[in-house]
């Protein structure tokens, strides 16, 4: 076991003081400029701003059908945070721009970098704070579904571009024999799917194969079925409402969970039903969240995103249905291997990462 050798401090340090109440100013206006953004996307004022160039409040506002009071205050405050530039004053107004970089990261849904998405994930997490705290008190947690439906569509916003990104180049390929599988003509399950953007990219590359989706969020479902008709595969994609624990089916050459495993009341139930669906030979893709293996490893960035993110949706979601494991979105290598031998998965391998994601293969 640890010991804690350093004696806690008791008497304050002024400039330690000063340099965390700094901290939380600038947390202040975070937080704040989380909804200026999402409203900035919904009403298109970074899309317009990017094609007029430098323009005044006036013009953007009137290129966008807005009240130039308000748009230019949206626009101080953006520009305070960093993400609009200031060009200065000419002929007595002030004058407005996006970088390139700007550009990429509010305007290119496509881009890995655009950020809009992740921005309505935590003001639409934000907006169950008042359930979350009742579900500190009684243990119940608070289901996936009773959140605000900004979290549906903004997690398949910030989600969709780093799988664009990744799964069919990179994640598939590190599967030995799974691409050429699929580009014969194999069965996909995905679980836990949402609104199926990674169904949908794996369908669009794979036309031969038959993609299953399944949720248990039926509004999800629905999104998903329009993606798939929206991405042209509707021929070789169906999604279906199911639980992860009892999804039809067998014979599947691949199951996919894509930042889902640990949102789960019993993870273990999923992979065990899993193990029983997969086709002889399958394998199980599990995309989970990076993380280290103790809460050492991921006092960091990107750690404190996702505890936070877990703290608010993903540990709640879990202790919502029966079992109530609650993994957590840092569960680690470490942890879901556990679950994953626990489930009966013989093989367990890292078989690639990004910045954001730990990628598992699971065999029986």
């Amino acid at each position: 076991m640890t010991q804690l050798t350093t004696a806690p401090r008791t008497e304050i340090d002024a400039d330690l003081l000063q340099e965390l109440v700094g901290q939380a100013v600038g947390d202040f206006g975070a937080v704040l400029n989380a909804s200026l953004v999402v409203i900035g996307d919904r009403l298109g004022l970074y899309r317009a701003l990017a094609d007029l160039g430098s323009s005044t409040s006036a013009e953007l506002a009137t290129a966008t059908g807005t009240t130039e009071r308000n748009v230019r205050e949206w626009l101080s405050a953006q520009a305070a945070a960093g993400y609009v530039s200031y060009d200065g004053r000419s002929d007595g107004l002030d004058r407005w721009s996006l970088s390139p970089e700007q550009v990429e990261a509010f305007t290119n849904a496509d881009s890995p970098a655009f950020v809009a998405g992740g921005f309505q994930v935590v003001t639409g997490a934000a907006k169950g704070d008042e359930l979350v705290t009742e579900a500190f008190r009684t243990g119940r947690g608070l289901g996936w579904h009773e959140h605000h439906h900004d979290l549906f569509a903004g997690t398949e916003r910030f989600f969709r571009p780093g799988y664009a990104a990744s799964l069919v180049s990179e994640w598939l390929p590190a599967l030995p024999g799974v691409p050429e599988r699929l580009a014969e003509g194999g069965l996909v399950a995905d679980v836990g799917c949402g609104y199926g953007a990674s169904t949908v990219l794996m369908a669009r590359a794979f036309p031969r194969s038959t993609f299953v989706g399944f949720d248990y969020h039926e509004s999800s479902i629905t999104a998903a079925r329009s993606a798939a008709a929206a991405g042209g595969v509707v021929a070789n994609t169906t999604f279906e409402v199911a639980p992860a624990g009892s999804f039809p089916g067998t014979g599947y050459d691949l199951v996919c969970f894509f930042d889902c495993l640990h949102d789960m009341g019993d993870p273990v139930g999923a992979l065990r039903h899993t193990r029983a669906a997969l086709a002889a030979d399958g394998v199980v893709l599990l995309v989970e969240p990076r993380a280290g293996d103790t809460v050492a490893d991921n006092l960091n960035p990107v750690g404190r995103l996702f505890y936070a993110a877990s703290t608010l949706i993903c540990t709640p979601a879990s202790q919502s249905q029966p079992v109530g494991r609650a993994l957590g979105a840092q569960a680690g290598v470490a942890r879901l291997t556990g679950v994953a031998r626990e489930a009966g998965f013989g093989r367990v391998r890292e078989a690639a990462s990004t910045p954001f994601n730990l990628v598992l293969e699971l065999r029986p």
